[in-house]
């Protein structure tokens, strides 16, 4: 934990007073309005520079030629079933990727939308696995002003006018609205999930507006937390002597993005669409009271042909500041022609006195209930469980973060203030540690119901390749409602919904869907919602680039943010791989590094991903490699396994995931070629540096396996299965005096005990299993002399020889001080493995050495100076700052650092023992006097009966865990043989 004295690093300040004057952070000092002291800032007038992505070099590209022709192939070859490969390098985004991101709006696994730290909605991910990244620039806040008498009047629209998107010829579109901000007095304040951007007498002088961005990220709420809304606060202060009547505008395309608003047949009324389509909705809405009026528009468009005009309705907002209050009762409009985008406004109007302050609220919800993988399950989100699946429940969850978003400041106030608050602490780490949790919402993630999935048959058999190879044709309706003054705008995809309004107070609402949707409704749930303790079950994307669902040696990594703030999501993360170890896939795959074929889920191999376009039933999307054949992926599902179980003490889990255990283990019995304890590397990049080749015993992969025998045997001690603790025991003996005397070399482990020009480079990641021995509460696997030495060679080598320690750890350095250049990946800055690094740093006391290591991640890529990844940090950059994989799980690791600072009580209060020791005592007792079991066997999902059966004669007998049955163990070569039986003996009984 932290020192009470901690740095010696340079402490780094961005106060507040540098970017808004003092006066205007007084006067929004009420009400967190005013931005926190500890955040991320930007100017608004602020360079969004193009990133700049990785090459490889001419060597490179030769050693991956064979294996680029294959992945183009079957890039190819997915396109023409109408899917995205999980990987593909080949296309690219028409929107180039730029330093513009901020924080996204909403809760996890509800479909996401980014908000550039400019205004700009942009990097749509509503539909899972595709993210249209290019902004909507009709969706903005704009501002009317105009003072008593009418001699002072500014319009302006509340972001930038330089800015990707918008035209510059005078036309009838948004080009035609006032871009008048400049940004050089408007500043971006981040601290996810909430932002602040204060606009400090622009474009009024003597009017100070704070927008306050507040979305439902509440750890261990997982019910809010699921919520797909946003509320934004605008407060208003007058400096001047005159009152000013102030009218704020919410604008919003009929759009999910990309160029769907341009696909024609757009209506503000019922409309039929593709029923393959599910269906989104939007809601805007703005809370009147007392003394705000709101009013709406419920349809302009872009084009010169249409009725209302964006510059129409920019000249009623600049000349009355209002809209009719008759457009409540309008009926539907004409179709839009393809090209026309339509589009829908809501403005919020109010008197502020001089000197006086007055607050105004707006909402944005969005629901698309359904959940349709490409190979045809539906699911539904978690929400539905509390809003039911209709049409109107964007209405009501916009409506409730209306009446709640107060509550969501109050609860992330206390959890974030216990570290906002922390003197010893960095500033950039505590602002860092919170804005990389974007991830979480940004990053594809998808938080279903829980519940089995409706079936496509069609798609689930074999895809019909017409409809396959059909593009998808996404038309919107859009619809207007008031109740009690409140409005909203909904978009909508698929199915039929009719909401008309009526005087205000009332709204009449027809809800309607083609027979064949009402029919599947009907068969998997009712409208009504409905509450229990089930979280449902997550899936995050490797990455935006990288589209597999929960990649498994990357979760690793990332886990720690799961587990610290939802941890019954990471635990149902780990349920579903301790089911899918037990599983098996026996389809063949052609792997393409090496153009090889082998089977798809190998039983008793955890797989490397829960899939792409089937998750849960069709794993393994990955296919460069045979991850069957990987030497990580099985130790890293023991330690994470072993970690959740010592942090949550739930013994029901880990009864229910110890079968994978043992399955896992003794799968991983046929990698230890010699016999010595130790597995070893097979030649090829059998990890997740998965370009990285290794031979023999690594200390990457070693010190894994070390680190999971001792979890085994620490799990299998507190289950009460003694013979497999005692059989992990004497084996992590055996291995750790190989490893060491194989790898040591007196300052750090080498990286392989193999004979090539890298053998003896010094990987930034060596102590992978080390980290997660201190952070599950396990003695050390090496002496403390030799974890120190390691740690601190990989401080002064592959930390402070790269532009002096500000990029982070480069993954691979030679002893002569030289970047390690075998291959694209050892060259690489990996930021969640620095992250790591820095954590088991901090584990380790060197506090310092932490900090600094993870100072450089933040320089980088979050810092003014740096190469622009905020908010989409990537998996790595080069030494030049060239970036691979924007927007990336792995960077999550920086919840381990806090973590190490602060471990959950559980693990401080664990009992300790010496694995090195022969005879354990119980941790804690699990039997009673009479030597049975006292907790009930808890039957698993999905193993069919635990309870075993005893085969010798001392009659029936219930152990407290169950084991494996029937599990396969084949080596790569020997996958078609017999399966082996996993025996277990307990107090000297088998069971199978």
């Amino acid at each position: 934990m932290v020192s009470g004295h901690l740095f010696h690093c340079r402490k780094q300040s961005w106060p507040p007073e540098e970017y808004v004057s003092r006066i205007t952070l007084q006067l929004l000092e009420s009400d967190n309005a005013a931005p926190p002291r500890q955040a991320w800032r930007r100017r608004l007038n602020s360079h969004a520079n193009i990133l700049k992505e990785f090459s490889v070099t001419f060597m490179e590209a030769l050693k991956m030629m064979s294996l680029g022709v294959r992945l183009w192939s079957y890039v190819r070859e997915e396109a023409s079933y109408g899917r995205k490969a999980p990987i593909d390098p080949f296309t690219r985004e028409s929107c180039k990727p730029s330093a513009s991101q901020g924080v996204p709006l909403g809760g996890m696994g509800s479909g996401s939308i980014s908000r550039g730290f400019r205004g700009e909605f942009r990097h749509w991910q509503i539909t899972p696995g595709l993210c249209e990244t290019s902004p909507m620039m009709t969706n903005q806040f704009s501002i009317f002003i105009s003072r008593d008498g009418g001699t002072k009047k500014y319009s302006s629209v509340l972001a930038p006018g330089q800015h990707e998107g918008i035209g510059t010829a005078s036309d009838c579109g948004i080009s035609s609205w006032g871009w008048n901000l400049s940004g050089q007095h408007s500043t971006y304040h981040a601290l996810f999930p909430r932002a602040w951007t204060i606009y400090d007498g622009e474009p009024d002088p003597e009017l100070k507006v704070s927008c306050r961005q507040i979305s439902p990220f509440i750890p261990h709420n997982y019910r809010e937390s699921s919520l797909p809304a946003s509320v934004f606060v605008y407060t208003l202060v007058n400096t001047g002597k005159e009152r000013a009547k102030v009218s704020l505008l919410f604008t919003w395309a009929n759009s999910v993005g990309g160029s769907s608003h341009l696909s024609g047949n757009h209506v503000n009324e019922p409309f039929v669409t593709d029923e393959d389509n599910p269906p989104v909705t939007f809601a805007i809405a703005a809370c009147p009271t007392q003394n705000v009026d709101v009013t709406v528009l419920p349809c302009f468009g872009l084009s010169e042909q249409s009725c209302v005009t964006a510059k129409d309705m920019w000249e009623i907002m600049v000349q009355e500041g209002q809209f009719e209050r008759i457009n409540n009762t309008v009926g539907p409009s004409v179709p839009s022609a393809p090209g026309e985008t339509l589009c829908a406004a809501v403005s919020a109007s109010t008197w502020v006195e001089p000197h006086a302050k007055c607050t105004v609220a707006f909402a944005l919800a969005w629901t698309s209930p359904k959940v349709k993988f490409k190979k045809g399950k539906t699911y539904y989100r978690q929400y539905t469980k509390f809003y039911g699946t209709s049409d109107n429940a964007a209405v009501r969850i916009v409506d409730d973060a209306l009446m709640n978003y107060q509550w969501w400041e109050e609860e992330i106030d206390k959890w974030q203030g216990p570290i906002l608050n922390d003197e010893r602490l960095p500033e950039w780490y505590k602002f860092t540690l919170f804005n990389e949790l974007y991830f979480l919402v940004a990053g594809g993630t998808v938080l279903t119901d829980g519940k089995p999935p409706d079936i496509d048959e069609k798609l689930s058999t074999k895809c019909n390749m017409e409809k396959c190879r059909k593009k998808s044709n996404k038309d919107f309706t859009v619809t207007m409602s008031a109740d009690d003054g409140s409005v909203s705008v909904n978009a909508k995809v698929d199915g039929i919904s009719a909401t008309r309004n009526g005087s205000e107070g009332e709204r009449m609402g027809i809800n309607q869907q083609s027979k064949a949707n009402r029919d599947v409704n009907n068969i998997a749930r009712t409208d009504e919602p409905v509450e229990d303790d089930d979280v449902g079950k997550f899936l995050y994307l490797e990455g935006v680039e990288y589209i597999m669902w929960c990649t498994y040696d990357v979760h690793f990594y990332a886990s720690f943010a799961l587990l610290d703030l939802f941890p019954k999501i990471e635990l149902n993360i780990q349920r579903d791989f301790a089911k899918a170890v037990l599983s098996e896939d026996k389809r063949k795959v052609k792997f393409l590094a090496e153009g090889n074929w082998g089977i798809r889920k190998v039983k008793a191999a955890v797989p490397h991903d829960l899939g792409t376009h089937d998750p849960w039933h069709e794993m393994n999307a990955y296919n460069i490699h045979d991850t069957s054949r990987w030497k990580d992926l099985n130790p890293k599902f023991v330690l994470q396994v072993y970690r959740d179980f010592a942090a949550t003490g739930d013994i029901a889990f880990a009864v229910e995931v110890w079968p994978a255990v043992c399955a896992a283990m003794e799968y991983m019995q046929q990698f230890d070629r010699d016999g010595d304890g130790l597995i070893e590397n097979d030649g090829f990049p059998d990890q997740t540096y998965d370009a990285w080749t290794v031979h023999g015993i690594s200390s990457y992969c070693g010190c894994l396996w070390l680190a999971a025998l001792q979890a085994a045997a620490a799990m299998a001690e507190r289950l009460d299965h003694k013979t497999f603790a005692e059989k992990y025991r004497i084996q992590f003996r055996k291995a750790k005096e190989v490893f060491e005397g194989q790898l040591w070399n007196g300052s750090y482990f080498n990286y392989d005990s193999g004979t090539s020009s890298n053998s003896k480079s010094i990987q930034a990641d060596q102590l992978a299993g080390q980290w997660y021995t201190f952070a599950s509460g396990l003695p050390s696997l090496f002496d403390d002399s030799k974890i120190k030495n390691a740690l601190q060679k990989i401080f002064e080598f592959n930390v402070m020889k790269v532009k002096g320690g500000r990029m982070g750890a480069v993954n691979g350095m030679l002893p002569n001080g030289k970047v390690d250049e075998t291959c694209m990946q050892s060259r690489e800055i990996w930021t969640g493995v620095t992250y790591a690094v820095a954590a088991t740093m901090l584990h380790a006391g060197m506090e310092h050495q932490g900090f600094a290591a993870a100072e450089g991640i933040f320089t980088s890529g979050w810092s003014e100076e740096g190469f622009g990844y905020w908010f989409q940090t990537p998996e790595g950059w080069t030494v030049d700052g060239h970036y691979r994989s924007l927007m990336y799980m792995r960077p999550l690791a920086i919840w381990a650092m806090q973590w190490a600072l602060s471990p959950p009580k559980a693990i401080l209060d664990a009992p300790k023992f010496n694995i090195m020791e022969r005879d354990y005592s119980s941790l804690f007792s699990l039997r009673s006097t009479t030597g049975t079991v006292k907790k009930k066997v808890v039957k698993s999902k999905w193993s069919g009966n635990s309870v075993f059966h005893c085969e010798c004669s001392c009659g029936p007998k219930v152990v407290f865990a169950p084991v494996v049955e029937h599990v396969v163990l084949p080596s790569p070569d020997r996958q078609n043989e017999d399966p082996l039986w996993l025996m277990q003996e307990v107090d000297g009984c088998h069971y199978h």
